[in-house]
């Protein structure tokens, strides 16, 4: 099977896959991904290639990510995790989680891919269509908690539109929390110097936070955790990162060029 070309944001799909299929083999004592591993066949050629640094970085998000969602599960037992804006996200092959519900949201085109590429599983479910419309929760039993999870996906939107989808989620669920990944003006300027060089300037970054108490006041929420990238792969790795990798997963970190927000909507 060959996976034709995706143009604009949709082509961003390989990014973090190519990471986390680099930091599997180079430091899998920190981050190890099996089903990535498996999927390297589809990667375009030239996003077979990336820095160790944004490799780390990507990896660490979902390195994070993994320990928020399954600290969720324990906390609430039979719950939802959605993964919105999916796209070739392995959580659930990572997690090995039954208890809970998965649930990938993607457009229909991605969806389709990750179908053939993926399967879907026993307790996981694939649904198109466009996160911000809303029409995908009326597929969850929203009688139980529920996790949202957005990794590397609202950077692409002017704020107003992320404000609006979290006012959606808080008129469409009633035991809801939100776990998302954001950067600061600087950290959105570095980041679209990367996408740039990949060749894909259809795909920039708009949206970014310099203040996480002052966006969950903002948006009504209750602000639960503010999480930097770096701090469990500096100690991990030590010196086996190259010197300048060490240097930016500090900087990173004690500028909050880099964090995951865990906000509770409802």
């Amino acid at each position: 099977m060959i996976v034709g070309k995706l143009q604009g944001v949709s082509d961003t799909l390989f990014i973090p896959l190519a990471a986390r299929i680099f930091v599997s083999k180079k430091f899998p004592e920190y981050f190890f991904d099996e089903k990535a591993l498996s999927l390297e066949k589809y990667i375009p050629s030239m996003q077979k290639s990336s820095s160790e640094y944004y490799s780390l970085a990507s990896a660490a998000r979902y390195y994070n990510l993994d320990l928020m969602v399954k600290a969720f599960i324990n906390k609430n037992g039979k719950s939802n995790i959605v993964y919105l804006g999916a796209g070739f996200e392995t959580a659930y092959y990572r997690l090995n989680e039954q208890i809970a519900i998965f649930y990938e949201i993607d457009l229909p085109d991605i969806i389709a891919i990750r179908r053939i590429m993926l399967g879907e599983q026993t307790n996981e479910r694939l649904i198109g269509g466009d996160m911000f419309d809303m029409e995908w929760s009326k597929q969850i039993d929203r009688s139980i908690p529920t996790l949202l999870v957005a990794s590397g996906v609202f950077q692409y939107f002017k704020e107003d539109k992320i404000v609006k989808f979290i006012n959606d989620i808080k008129n469409s669920f009633s035991n809801v929390e939100l776990i998302f990944d954001a950067t600061n003006k600087a950290g959105i300027k570095y980041a679209n110097k990367y996408v740039r060089k990949t060749g894909n300037s259809d795909a920039l970054m708009y949206f970014y936070i310099d203040d996480s108490i002052e966006f969950a006041k903002k948006t009504e929420t209750k602000l639960i955790e503010e999480r930097v990238f770096f701090t469990d792969a500096r100690k991990i790795l030590a010196k086996r990162a190259r010197l300048y990798t060490r240097i930016a997963m500090r900087v990173v970190d004690n500028k909050k060029r880099a964090v995951l927000l865990h906000v509770r909507i409802n």
